[in-house]
């Protein structure tokens, strides 16, 4: 059965979709919305937060919820998360496609990015995103074949952290991530449905066990226009 503020996020996104509320727009209070739908404090909060995650509204303490512009998509600064994960409950149909798999040795940068020796080996998995028919993001990620023996391409295609956390046990545990802005690359231009952009946002993330164990370093290069950053702060007295 699904839950009640599952269906309560479901209403309001359809309202979202069909324009009802328009970006910019500001969503009924949490009273009003209990009022509304008949639903405790706690699911609305649960149905607003899922709206949050999926990059359809914004929240500010003290403030109504602001619809977004969805084609705009939310990439979790301070998240480990993977791309089924960050869309799971979106609408805009992501797509997956695998340019390549393959084991790499020898390439003494790459292995000192993941802390490895140059004789060890690592997993290339390049792919490319797709939302809503357009290629938008180049995933390059590279897992040290310390950690990670195999990595089959059904995992590749759907998604790799849910096999190595339910099928090799691994646990995930935090991440360093470095953001910058460059010109297109040829690789960009080939890959990607890059229209009149000529500037690519790139991503480098090193990501560890809980053991502090590096096994992940991942290149991740987004279209700016269709992604905005976002995180949390509080600020230290």
């Amino acid at each position: 059965m699904e839950s009640k503020y599952r269906h309560l996020y479901k209403l309001l996104l359809d309202k979202i979709d069909k324009r009802e509320y328009e970006p910019g727009d500001k969503l009924p209070a949490e009273g009003e919305l209990m009022e509304a739908y008949g639903a405790s404090r706690d699911t609305v909060r649960k149905a607003l937060e899922l709206l949050v995650q999926d990059g359809y509204i914004q929240k500010a303490r003290g403030k109504a919820a602001e619809v977004l512009d969805k084609n705009k998509f939310n990439f979790p600064v301070s998240e480990i998360a993977s791309f089924k994960e960050i869309y799971r409950f979106s609408s805009s149909k992501p797509n997956t496609i695998v340019e390549n798999l393959e084991i790499v040795k020898g390439d003494k940068k790459l292995m000192a990015a993941l802390q490895i020796g140059p004789e060890d080996e690592a997993f290339l998995l390049e792919r490319v995103r797709e939302i809503e028919g357009e290629k938008i993001i180049i995933d390059k990620d590279y897992f040290s074949r310390k950690v990670v023996e195999n990595l089959p391409l059904r995992a590749a295609q759907d998604s790799v952290y849910e096999y190595l956390e339910k099928e090799l046990g691994l646990k995930i545990g935090f991440a360093m991530k470095e953001i910058t802005v460059h010109m297109a690359a040829d690789e960009d231009y080939r890959l990607l449905d890059m229209g009149s952009y000529d500037m690519i946002v790139v991503v480098k993330s090193y990501t560890y066990l809980e053991d502090s164990t590096l096994f992940q370093f991942t290149e991740s290069r987004h279209r700016p226009d269709k992604f905005k950053f976002v995180d949390f702060a509080r600020r230290k007295l």
